[in-house]
């Protein structure tokens, strides 16, 4: 017995009829997507949470694999509609919740290339060209941070706390490798006479944390740095830390902030590298956030050591303008990337085919099947230059500086911080007795239920313990400054609004 495939149900969309359905259905999705657009009120639908819910619980009647398929311009109306009007709004002035940029219009046009083409860098015969120009976009941003090209290497992640975790692993293989005579790889952690331990600085991201509870060194075995009045770790301290280090322990990384997500903190780059050289310990710097800075002539120098990092993570779906995932990992020395790369099957690295040039990707990364992102990275790039993408950044913080004096201007507003880069942390000061922290917590949700802005909130240590701070992200160039000022007289307002109906009751 045959089973046949309906034919109008499938269509491949890298055939000649494919590409021109894929032109059809994309401008009905664009028209779509017009329509909402239309419609918008604000950054989001409002009705918060439950109208999120609510408007699934419409969209989802039908079965995820119904028995019979349908007609796929009615399903993208089905589901598409829905998405887009309970998508947050990226481009609105007053979305600057999270580090979502909104992306340029090439580069949303090559995700499409991407999809259709659907390359994958594991093995040569997956994506010949892809895999080339992922080596080249490598090589490219390595010399932006300062490495040797010829030296260096890295990978494309889905995201900075994955760069994190490889970056972990890298760094506790190779120094147990250099200082024990040999790789954790077949006798796990057990088999050591040591115990790993990693330094950082304290409120470092928690997907460092997370890394060193995966790759099973143990959150107890994280030395927290002490950090001075700006937040940056104490070099000192890092020295002493590793000077008295019990014989039983040893380190395996040292953790710097090249640009906190809070405050834009960058740790002492060239001081902490100094010392990480003295005790051969990896230094690993995470500007996942902060790397924004290399493309603006004015911010680059708070990066200064990046190039003596043993590992970089960056994304430049935060703050250069792609669309996510556009992850980097940077690597000083390409043969560290041993850890990735111990396992190879006769299916997809063939000695043969490797000494004949037919060389995958799969020995560079956790994940085998792999997108193609580097095209979305370079074409932005390549767009975009890197005089447009230094004014990009620099405008960028010059709202941040402008919302910063703005908000040191008003009397109900405290400044967390002067921003270094474009983050902005500040909270309402209500009166009357009122919980600060409960007060800021329940103004930015009242202003994200009713769709007029979406911000996010943050804790900062300070006296007396954890403080609420709401934040502002502005990674989009084109919000102006009274688009800015706007947000701002319109949170005082529904503050105002929220301090009386407190009083009140």
């Amino acid at each position: 017995m045959t089973t046949t495939v309906p034919g109008p149900l499938y269509q491949p969309a890298g055939t000649a009829a494919g590409l021109e359905s894929v032109r059809t259905l994309v401008n009905t999705a664009l028209d779509i997507l017009e329509e909402v657009s239309a419609t918008r009120t604000g950054p989001v639908a409002p009705g918060g949470p439950e109208g999120a819910r609510t408007a699934a619980r419409q969209a989802l009647t039908t079965p995820l694999l119904p028995q019979d398929g349908a007609d796929p311009a009615l399903v993208l109306a089905e589901l598409v509609r829905p998405y887009a009007q309970w998508s947050v709004d990226i481009t609105h002035p007053a979305a600057m919740a999270r580090m979502q940029p909104p992306p340029t219009d090439v580069a949303a046009v090559t995700e499409l290339v991407t999809a259709i083409l659907n390359q994958s860098l594991h093995a040569w015969e997956s994506g010949p060209f892809a895999l080339e120009l992922d080596r080249w976009v490598i090589a490219q941003l390595a010399e932006l941070v300062g490495y040797d090209a010829d030296a260096a290497g890295g990978t494309l992640t889905p995201g900075g706390s994955v760069s994190n975790l490889m970056a972990m692993t890298m760094a506790r293989d190779t120094t147990l490798a250099e200082k024990t005579g040999s790789y954790p790889f077949a006798g796990g952690l057990r088999a050591l006479d040591v115990q790993p331990v990693v330094l950082c600085p304290v409120g470092v991201h928690f997907s460092i944390e997370r890394a060193v509870r995966l790759l099973g060194i143990g959150e107890e075995h994280i030395l927290s740095i002490p950090v001075d009045k700006n937040g940056r770790m104490i070099p000192q301290e890092a020295e002493r830390a590793l000077a008295e280090l019990p014989d039983d322990k040893v380190a395996v990384a040292m953790v710097a902030v090249a640009g906190s997500t809070d405050l834009g903190i960058v740790d002492p780059l060239p001081e902490l590298a100094a010392i990480a050289r003295r005790y051969g310990v990896w230094l690993h710097a995470d500007a996942a956030y902060g790397a924004g800075a290399l493309f603006s002539p004015r911010l680059r120098p708070m990066l200064d050591g990046l190039d003596q990092a043993d590992s970089v993570t960056l994304d430049l779906h935060k703050f250069g303008w792609a669309p996510a995932s556009s992850a980097v990992l940077l690597v000083r020395r390409a043969e560290t990337m041993l850890s990735f790369g111990l396992q190879p099957t006769t299916c997809l690295s063939a000695d043969d085919d490797t000494c004949a040039g037919f060389i995958g990707l799969q020995n560079t990364s956790l994940q085998t099947t792999r997108r193609a992102d580097a095209l979305k990275i370079a074409v932005t790039m390549r767009t975009l230059g890197s005089k447009a993408m230094g004014a990009m950044v620099d405008t960028c913080h010059d709202l941040a500086r402008h919302a910063a004096a703005r908000i040191a201007a008003e009397p109900r507003f405290e400044l967390g911080t002067e921003p270094p880069l474009t983050a902005v942390l500040f909270r309402y000061l209500p009166g009357n007795g009122l919980d600060v922290d409960a007060f800021n917590g329940a103004l930015r949700r009242r202003v994200m239920e009713d769709g007029r802005a979406l911000i996010a909130r943050t804790h900062i240590a300070g006296e007396g313990g954890s403080q609420v701070f709401l934040k502002l992200m502005l990674l989009n160039p084109e919000t102006t400054t009274g688009q800015l000022d706007a947000v701002l007289d319109e949170l005082l307002t529904i503050a105002t609004e929220l301090e009386a109906a407190a009083v009140l009751t």
